[in-house]
């Protein structure tokens, strides 16, 4: 199991891959083919054939031969970027954790996810180069049974103060080390309590915050987040509560992140 997941993330790093819930590799994201309408055959006319479908869709008419109208183009918005293309406005949105002054920025993530895995490196060179008025924050997916441990964990490292230093060797121990549970494993809330104790917390205490009413209301939030936010892969950004990025690559949802933040930056009042 563990030589799976990572055949896994290597795979994830060829291409842009999502997590999606009951997933167990990343799913790589592809336009629908739009389906054809079915061509229903014409009723007979006393004294004529009836007109079968086959030969519906190919006999010419007076509607063919008259070119319909163009489709309006989506709206585009500001840098170029395309409504239903390069992001989804998110109607009635918030952000998550607002504050005052500040433009946010939330990855929907999951500890065991590969195309996660394989996106942070990416978000960390990107955090790095924002300006003091971005506030970037991760809200984890519960998309299943190992999933939810760590997105409980998460909520509990983040109130001790220990993400920063913990959150990118968390990914390594699960994809690269393989040292903790992750996807298809059984999950461990003593193995997550240990973990963090080599952060400085106690590791039976850990485990007690993370099955605390508290966390739980905090994992439910994050649900409600998602869930208005149309969120349903990871990973997935989304800047001020109003815009979900879709994008073609990893380098694309940053590049499109980019410019939804500095729409939003200018559109505050000065």
């Amino acid at each position: 199991m563990p030589q799976i997941r990572l055949a896994l993330l290597l795979i994830a790093a060829l291409s842009l891959g999502a997590c999606k819930p009951g997933d167990s590799a990343p799913a790589q994201p592809t336009a629908p083919a739009a389906e054809a309408a079915p061509v229903a055959a014409e009723p007979a006319v006393e004294g004529e054939p009836a007109v079968s479908a086959d030969t519906a869709a190919t006999a010419p008419s007076a509607a063919a031969a008259t070119p319909a109208p163009a489709a309006a183009a989506p709206p585009a918005a500001a840098g170029g970027l395309v409504k239903g293309t390069d992001y989804e406005l998110i109607e009635g949105g918030q952000p998550f954790a607002p504050v005052p002054g500040k433009i946010e920025v939330v990855e929907v993530f999951g500890y065991v996810c590969p195309a996660c895995a394989q996106f942070q490196p990416m978000v960390n060179a990107w955090k790095a180069k924002q300006g003091a008025d971005v506030h970037f924050t991760y809200v984890p997916a519960p998309f299943g049974p190992e999933w939810e441990p760590y997105a409980r964990a998460y909520y509990v490292a983040d109130s001790m103060g220990l993400v920063a230093r913990s959150h990118d060797a968390l990914i390594r121990a699960i994809h690269l080390e393989q040292s903790m549970p992750g996807e298809g494993d059984k999950p461990d809330d003593a193995a997550i309590g240990r973990f963090y104790g080599g952060y400085g917390a106690n590791p039976q205490q850990f485990v007690a915050s993370m099955n605390s009413f508290a966390t739980v209301t905090k994992v439910n939030r994050g649900k409600q987040f998602m869930i208005r936010s149309g969120v349903s892969q990871t990973p997935t950004l989304v800047v001020n509560g109003k815009y979900r990025v879709i994008g073609t690559t990893f380098e694309d949802m940053l590049r499109i992140t980019d410019i939804l933040v500095a729409q939003e930056r200018a559109a505050r009042p000065h």
